[in-house]
């Protein structure tokens, strides 16, 4: 597969996913324990997954390309 995310786009979801594990570890109690504590963590780990990839099968669904074609 071709890849389907930009630089940008991959730096953000790395920002967003380090907030995440951080407020379901230490900054918020809300997150403390339950399903929404493991589902933070499930989307932080997709987020991380994706950025290093380089590709969002969800974006490969819905043909959307921030990268710049080659």
């Amino acid at each position: 597969m071709r890849t389907n995310m930009g630089t940008i786009d991959r730096g953000l979801r790395l920002v967003v996913a380090a907030a995440l594990l951080y407020a379901a570890f230490g900054g918020a109690t809300v997150l403390a324990a339950g399903i929404l504590h493991w589902v933070v963590i499930a989307v932080a780990v997709v987020f991380i997954l994706t950025s290093f990839v380089g590709i969002c099968p969800l974006y490969s669904i819905l043909g959307i390309k921030t990268c710049r074609s080659a």
